[in-house]
């Protein structure tokens, strides 16, 4: 499989894209530009969140959408309009947003990490529809990728600094059982964000590792696609068909004459097909 480039490097740090047909497609951030951007017909456009940083954006289930900044939680009641901050999340100004998702009830679930990758200063944050913020993880060092399975019984979840993909049990809307699904090796990269295929498979992206890897539901490895770039931050399943498989990568940390494709997004067909994003019910 070898992946398009569909947008060239327009971003210097590309991450958490999600496909959504109510907000016309494609959209991810580049987190410290403070943008959401939008793959289009005619090309990208941005919107611009005054933050000092843009960790990821998911739709409402009544219109609009929900973005993560650096340490504020925003909404905008349409998917193009003004998105007004709504809750802080914590006051830490040594750490900030990562990455995060909707679980099957509609609740945020939005991870942290510190600036200097402080080990266990950050964690993993559940926000319920009334802006009511409860702790799910403690004691997390860079909080990324998390997903949840198409029946909603397991989650998937990566704290990079484990070099693991964990697995949980939902029961009653919590995670419960943690415990290891993959580990990568450290010479293949660290594992970033991640999403879950409609047959049960775990797809990640290799931070430092030139990859997506894709997973069976017991934790095999099934497809490796390699990258033309060494920072790729995330990957989702998009068009209409979901089927396929949009990828982000990042500048961040490379020198100025990189001389890579780094900050674009590609694009590829693995074969598989994806589940539709879960929506923020606030």
């Amino acid at each position: 499989m070898t992946p398009e480039n569909v947008t060239g490097p327009i971003a210097h740090h590309a991450e958490a894209p999600i496909w959504w047909p109510g907000w016309g497609g494609l959209r991810w951030v580049d987190g410290d530009a403070g943008d959401l951007l939008t793959l289009r017909s005619d090309g990208v456009t941005r919107q611009h969140i005054d933050d000092e940083y843009l960790a990821f954006a998911r739709p409402r289930t009544q219109g609009g959408l929900v973005a993560v900044g650096a340490r504020t939680l925003y909404l905008a009641d349409d998917v193009d309009g003004d998105a007004r901050a709504a809750a802080s999340l914590f006051d830490d100004t040594s750490v900030r947003m990562n990455d995060g998702c909707c679980d099957p009830r509609g609740r945020l679930l939005a991870g942290s990490m510190g600036y200097d990758s402080t080990p266990g200063a950050a964690s993993l944050l559940r926000v319920d529809a009334e802006l009511g913020i409860t702790t799910v993880l403690p004691h997390v060092t860079v909080s990324n990728g998390v997903g949840f399975a198409p029946d909603g019984r397991r989650a998937y979840y990566i704290d990079t600094e484990t070099g693991r993909i964990d697995v949980f049990d939902v029961a009653d809307g919590d995670l419960r059982g943690r415990r290891s699904f993959a580990t990568i090796a450290e010479d293949d990269g660290s594992p970033d964000g991640l999403t879950i295929a409609a047959d049960g498979s775990v797809w990640v992206a290799l931070w430092g590792g030139s990859a997506v890897r894709g997973y069976d539901a017991s934790g095999q490895l099934i497809a490796t696609i390699d990258l033309p770039v060494p920072q790729v931050s995330a990957c989702t399943f998009g068009d209409d068909d979901l089927g396929t498989l949009y990828i982000t990568t990042s500048a961040q940390g490379l020198p100025a004459d990189h001389g890579t494709e780094a900050g674009s997004v590609f694009a590829v067909r693995p074969g598989v097909h994806g589940i539709a994003v879960l929506p923020f019910a606030g």
